[in-house]
Order: structure tokens, then sequence, then C-alpha cells
């Protein structure tokens, strides 16, 4: 506190000093003690003053502005201080709010800076996979350039691996192309009364021939509810179930099985894809649904896949207002569960039909 910062207290005091010694003058108290009484009447308002204005009104001041001034710095990383509860103080109110405004606009920029580092990596992904195919296929077109073309059998097997190339390329192309629309708002759903059990039975006919290159069975949990019915865009849940069935192949072990369970409560139908491959380490769980995001990208790799796939179906699914989880256990496999709304008439139909106690009791 510098001295001009001590005018005010040294007034005060002064005041109050005076009036203090104006007062037991009338009394008939002798000079000499009148004079002490001034001084430490002085004293003692004016260290009280400057100790008030210091911790109430020049500390509170001095935060707000050094915050002031990180703020001009573009600096919004300021420290919470000592706050009231009860916020009495307007200076107090004045820090609290300047602190929340300062709060926001630093995680605004932690989210700006993290959206720019998934920019980043979706950008060098995208770059990735398309590369890949586009540089195999140009190598194989190259090659039948240079003179392999005059060998039909060289030149029908290198056709071949470039076609498989473009087709991959057309593949990946096709599913980011859905995906921005689907996040955008683009593609809207079709929603219509759609059967679970009827979607997995074609769903199952057209993974067949992979699964059983695989040697992998496809089974239908013998717990599941003979009639699932749910408000949806059934093209879409069929593409649901195609992505996550065949994920379990891709990654399941030699001669293992994929096991579907529909289950239907009151509310909802929840689809479980069950695998018994390696597993998803847990570190990985939180990642899986992010565009191109890899568990192993070599393994990955040798698959195929454009790895957008959990990406389309994690949209989908939050476009019928449903939840999708995973858990995974090292060398014990992988399970997917999805939640969906049942389709309103089922639920009022049930509400409707009374149980068979309620119609004992009625008769």
């Amino acid at each position: 506190m510098n001295w001009k910062s001590k005018v005010l207290p040294f007034s005060l005091a002064i005041s109050v000093a005076t009036i203090t010694t104006l007062f037991l003058s009338l009394f008939e108290v002798v000079w000499w003690l009148l004079l002490i009484n001034f001084l430490l009447s002085f004293a003692t308002c004016f260290i009280l003053f400057v100790a008030a204005l210091e911790f109430l009104v020049f500390r509170e001041i001095n935060e707000i502005y050094h915050s002031f001034a990180k703020i001009r710095k573009k600096d919004f990383k300021i420290t919470k201080h000592r706050l009231s509860t009860l916020a009495t103080s307007p200076l107090e109110q004045l820090n609290v709010e300047l602190y929340d405004y300062a709060s926001k606009k630093q995680q605004e920029i932690d989210y700006l800076v993290q959206l720019e580092a998934f920019r980043k990596e979706f950008i060098a992904d995208v770059s990735h996979e398309l590369k890949t195919p586009i540089f195999a296929a140009q190598g194989f077109i190259h090659t039948l350039i240079d003179g392999a073309v005059e060998d039909p059998e060289v030149r029908d097997k290198f056709l071949l691996k470039a076609a498989k190339s473009l087709d991959g390329l057309d593949h990946l192309v096709q599913d980011l192309i859905t995906l921005s629309q689907m996040e955008v708002g683009v593609i809207t759903m079709q929603f219509r009364e759609a059967h679970l059990n009827l979607i997995l039975e074609e769903v199952f006919e057209q993974l067949e021939e992979k699964a059983l290159e695989r040697q992998i069975s496809l089974e239908i949990d013998e717990r599941t509810s003979p009639e699932c019915t749910i408000w949806a865009d059934p093209s879409r849940i069929k593409q649901v179930l195609i992505n996550l069935i065949e994920n379990g192949i891709k990654y399941g072990k030699d001669g293992g099985m994929v096991r579907v369970w529909l289950l239907q409560t009151h509310d909802y139908c929840i689809i479980e894809v069950e695998d018994n491959g390696s597993g998803i380490p847990k570190r990985h769980l939180t990642r899986i649904f992010e565009r191109f995001y890899r568990v192993e990208k070599s393994r990955s790799k040798e698959k195929g896949g454009s790895g957008l796939g959990l990406a389309i179906v994690k949209q989908i699914v939050e476009a019928h207002e449903g939840k999708i989880d995973v858990e995974s256990k090292l060398d014990r496999g992988t399970t997917f569960r999805v939640q969906l709304k049942r389709f309103p008439s089922a639920v009022l139909k049930e509400q409707q039909i009374p149980s068979d106690k309620t119609k004992l009791a009625i008769k």
C-alpha cells in the first residue's frame, strides 16, 4: 500500500481521535490525558482502517487487476483464490465472475486445441488410407504398361488386384461420405416398424460365407426374445448388425463363434453381439468408435475394412436416440451392446393386455 492509499485511513483516524478527545474534554480532564487519548485513538484507528482496507478492499482489487492483466495477455489460466461461499462483498462477486469468465475461455481454448489435434490426426489417417489403395493400383497398372500386359496370365492377375484396390478405395470414400452426411444431418432416417429377428436372419444369411471361410459359427442366443419390434430405419439397423457381426468374424478366432442375443424389455430392445476372439485392451475401448482408429494397425490392415465401420455404427445408433457400449476381456472376447427404442404400438399393446393374474382376479 503506497502513501496515497493511506490518505483515507489517516483522515478517518484523525477525525475519530478528534471527536473522542473533544468528547472527553467536556468532563474537565487534564490536558496531558487528552493528548494521550488523542494519540492512542489516532494510532488504533489508523492501524484498524489500514488493515481493513488492505484485507477487505485492496487485496481483492489487486487480485482482479492481476487477473485482468493475464486476460489482456490472453492467458486464461487463472488460479482460483480464496472466495467466500456467500460472496457478500461486491468485489468478491466481481472476482468470482472474472474467474468464471476466464475458466470458460480456457475451456474453449482447450477444446479448440483438442479439435485441432483431432483434425491433424484425421487428415493424416485419411491421407494414409487413400494412399494405400491408390499406390497399389498404380503399381499394378504401371507394371502392365511396362510390358506385362503381353502375358495374359500376368495381365489378368494384375488387373484383378488393381480392381480390388480400387474397390477398396470406393468403399472407403463411400463410408466417408456416409459418415459425414450423418454427422451434418443430410441423411435422414426412415423410421417405421422394424422386426429385429427378421433383420438378424437376413444378416446371418449375408455373412454366412464369410463365417465359413474361417469356420466361425453364427449363433442366436437361446434366450433371445421371439419377437423384438423396434421403431427404426430397418436398412440402417441392418448396417449396424452387419458391421458388428462382421467385426466378430474378422477379429475372432478361427473355429470360434459370434453369438447374437436380442433382449426385449418394457421400453427397449437390446442387441448383444459377442465373439470369443482375442479381445480389446482396456486402454483402447474409449477410442474404438473414432474414425480410422485401429487397435492393431498392422493386423487391421490384413483384415481389410475402411476403419470407419464402428464410427458409422455409433452415428446410426445415436440417430435412433439409442446407446452403444462395449465390454472386452483379453483372450476371452468382446461384446457390443446396442439399446434401441421399441415400436410404440407394441408397448401400448402390452399395457392394454392384462396379465394372467389380472384375468383370474376379474373372473
